[in-house]
């Protein structure tokens, strides 16, 4: 889609096409120009072109003459549209495809590129491109058009959904994704025509979604193409002022980069290698990102520069890192060899950093030209789009498994922004290698859990975890792992997810599992609080909870629920408003002349619902908060969150009244029951002499107020006289919590305890 056509503007429709659909307006600023048709098809004869002989590399003539037809097709459908930059609007299809003629990419993809815009701005139906192109042509437009004939409730629903449905046809077609990353990279790359919040909207949009997809899929030489250009219109005073820092810098250590470049040749040449040594300069992102992150200065990133060394074969790579190693002294700690194990998409090279001449750090990659190919074209070097095939690289079964991972998303995820949420934390670049039992290399975003690694074992392991063993020690669940663990699930056929697994899962493929199970294995749970909440709204607006049954009809077909227990579930997990349903209740049946009902005045309108018991006990549909931790005695009150059920908090909980402020129709009063069968988890703290003794004291003291502890945990103050006790205990109310609290508060050097909050 041409980011640097305007949103609002319209299309001149060609001569085949009712132009009276789309009156274009001369006075307005974003309507497309007329051009002279002769002068248009010259621009666009002269730059095909170019693509046609790169096609002609590898197609066959059958296959360019498909192109010939698609792109003959292309330029009358965007007749007389003119782009920002002043160029006719062909020229965007062009030079998208000969993005993907680099690539290499087939003639069915070299086709969709030439017509990716079609359907979106000129109308033309699928059907027209399947009878003209083929289906599998026609898929690949359809997976890269907008859904732009469809009502969303806001700009935010709509960009996700549009993602959605990208990368779901990506999962099905990777060539789906080829083709819109050149698409977005010839957008970026003439961005300079838009205005700046639109700039800036537009590579905010590219940083966060595209830049890492083209990482995940090896797709490096466009990664930094479009983080540098992305970089350059998000903060452009910086991108100035780092760039000439650099060029700068670039002059400075002229002298340091040839002495490199000539002792490296002439010791691989005596070593009897065959080799090619490239200087490299980082990108300014990179750099930027380097000072952001450590909080340097530019005159402190010493390793502005590196070199890459392409030898001839996978056991060359080795020597050469020797022979560097014999010709520099290496840094401790820099070296990484991801030739044994290759990145998350494919990359694979060996990483050293040296101290060079005059004591400056120098970073070499070392790797086969193969190895080379594959990182500068990740997934397009061989890229793929068969369901299965004996033949696959090991990057392109990582490929689709990534890929299998987004329909398995996509099958437990409720929306599309909850959906969206999943795929970016699987596109964070940073990750850490783990090994099965087995010796099995598993790779996971950084800051994976025990957890993580049981889902993308298998969804089952995952959901009956109880502990694990890594490098053969017991370890929780939420245990962070590291370069190099070795884990073994220990699993139970009993267990089953819990909603706190949310807090510390890291994966998407984790937290739409575990989600997925909350939704649909506690289904009775919400369904139950759903009907209580939904009955307390009626009978407050006067209406009998029994509803009848050509009423709940009429509600179901309005509000698009299956079933009263689907109805009753919503509410439950916070899908719904139990009292903006049991107003539309009220709407339809004050529609019915036959209904009577009792009028609501003002002083009934604004009369709050009673307050909604809760002992503690209902499962996942309610929950207490871990900020403010209530127990039964607190004044309480709760949330209604999307997916979660209600959120019970202290009436005094800062977070909830930050979010009452926020949200004030999603709060109801809650009120403890008076019959309870169940301890509750409160935090408290201990502050008490540092002398010898003194945390056994305490924690027997704990014990003997009958309270359970679960967690203990201890810190200095400042002038190490003193020392903080934290502790998690399991109480029965506010009554038992202060009976503990006086006991503790006896036992000689304690010198004060109070409940802990936040």
């Amino acid at each position: 889609m041409d980011l640097t056509q305007p949103d609002s503007a319209l299309s001149v429709a060609p001569n085949n096409r009712a132009s009276s659909d789309r009156p274009a307006s001369k006075n307005h600023p974003d309507t497309p120009l007329k051009s002279d048709h002769n002068a248009a098809q010259t621009a666009g004869v002269a730059s095909v072109t170019l693509l046609m002989n790169k096609l002609g590399d590898y197609l066959t003539s059958s296959e360019m003459k498909k192109v010939k037809e698609a792109y003959r097709f292309s330029d009358e459908m965007h007749l007389g549209q003119i782009r920002k930059s002043g160029e006719p609007y062909i020229s965007h299809p062009i030079a998208v495809a000969e993005i993907c003629a680099d690539w290499k990419l087939d003639a069915q993809a070299i086709m969709a590129a030439l017509l990716h815009d079609v359907m979106e701005d000129q109308d033309v139906k699928k059907e027209e491109l399947i009878e003209r192109f083929g289906a599998p042509v026609a898929t690949l437009v359809d997976g890269l058009s907008k859904l732009d004939k469809i009502e969303f409730q806001s700009q935010i629903e709509a960009q996700a959904e549009n993602f959605r449905k990208m990368l779901l046809a990506m999962a099905r077609d990777v060539r789906v994704i080829l083709v819109k990353l050149a698409d977005r990279l010839h957008n970026m790359r003439t961005l300079g025509f838009m205005s700046p919040e639109k700039k800036r909207r537009i590579a905010r949009e590219t940083m966060e979604v595209y830049v890492p997809i083209a990482h995940r899929l090896g797709l490096n030489n466009i990664y930094r193409e479009l983080q540098d250009l992305a970089f350059s219109h998000l903060y452009p005073v910086r991108y100035r002022t780092l760039s000439k820092a650099v060029k700068a810098a670039r002059g400075n250590r002229r002298e340091v980069v040839s002495k490199i470049l000539e002792s490296v040749n002439n010791t691989l040449a005596a070593t009897g290698i065959k080799a090619q040594v490239y200087g490299r300069e980082k990108t300014l992102y990179g750099i930027y990102r380097k000072m952001r992150n450590k909080h340097l200065s530019f005159s402190q990133v010493l390793d502005v520069y590196g070199f890459r060394i392409v030898v001839d074969s996978f056991a060359n790579c080795y020597v050469a890192l020797g022979t560097l190693h014999a010709l520099y002294k290496p840094m401790p700690g820099k070296f990484k060899d991801y030739i044994a194990i290759p990145k998350l998409n494919g990359y694979q090279s060996l990483h050293t950093t040296l101290i060079g001449p005059y004591g400056t750090p120098v970073e070499f990659q070392i790797r086969t030209q193969d190895m080379h190919h594959v990182a500068e074209a990740g997934v397009a070097a061989h890229w793929l789009y068969k369901d299965s095939d004996a033949s696959l690289t090991d990057l392109q079964q990582r490929t689709h498994a990534w890929l299998q991972s987004l329909l398995d998303i996509q099958k437990q995820t409720g929306d599309s922004a909850e959906f969206l949420e999943h795929v970016k934390v699987d596109l964070f670049p940073d990750s850490v290698y783990v090994f099965t039992p087995k010796s099995k290399i598993i790779a996971l975003p950084r800051g994976a859990t025990v957890l993580d690694f049981a889902y993308t074992i298998h969804t089952d392991i995952g959901d009956q975890a109880i502990g694990a063993r890594v490098n053969h020690e017991h370890a929780a669940l939420r245990t962070e792992l590291r370069n190099g663990d070795i884990v073994e699930i220990v699993t139970a056929p009993t267990s089953r997810p819990s909603p706190n697994w949310l807090t510390f899962v890291r994966t998407g493929k984790a937290r739409s599992a575990i989600r997925h199970h909350l939704r649909t294995i506690n289904l009775a749970e919400s369904t139950e609080l759903g009907k209580r909440l939904l009955a307390q709204s009626l009978v407050a607006m006067h209406i009998d909870p029994q509803l009848p049954a050509e009423l709940v009809e009429k509600l179901l077909n309005e509000s698009s629920a299956k079933s009263l227990d689907e109805l009753y579930a919503d509410i439950g997990v916070g899908k719904r408003m139990a009292t903006l349903v049991a107003r539309h209740i009220r709407t339809l049946m004050e529609s019915d002349p036959d209904n009577e009902l009792p009028p609501l005045d003002n002083e009934k309108k604004s009369q709050k619902l009673d307050p909604v018991v809760i002992n503690g006990n209902e499962g996942v549909s309610v929950q207490l908060a871990q900020c403010c931790q209530p127990i039964p005695g607190d004044s309480i009150t709760g949330q209604l969150k999307r997916d979660q059920g209600i959120v019970v908090h202290t009436t005094d909980c800062d977070v909830a009244k930050r979010q009452h402020a926020k949200e004030p129709d999603r709060w109801i009063e809650l009120v403890w029951d008076t019959e309870l069968t169940r301890r509750f988890d409160c935090r408290i703290r201990v502050l008490v002499d540092n002398e010898k003794g003194v945390l056994a004291r305490v924690a027997a003291e704990i014990g003997e107020s009958d309270a359970n502890i679960t967690y203990v945990g201890m810190d200095d103050d400042r002038d190490h006289l003193m020392k903080q006790l934290h502790f998690t205990v399991q109480v029965e109310d506010r009554i038992h919590l202060a009976r503990l609290i006086r006991n503790v508060r006896k036992i000689p050097g304690v010198a004060r305890i109070l409940r802990e909050r936040g």
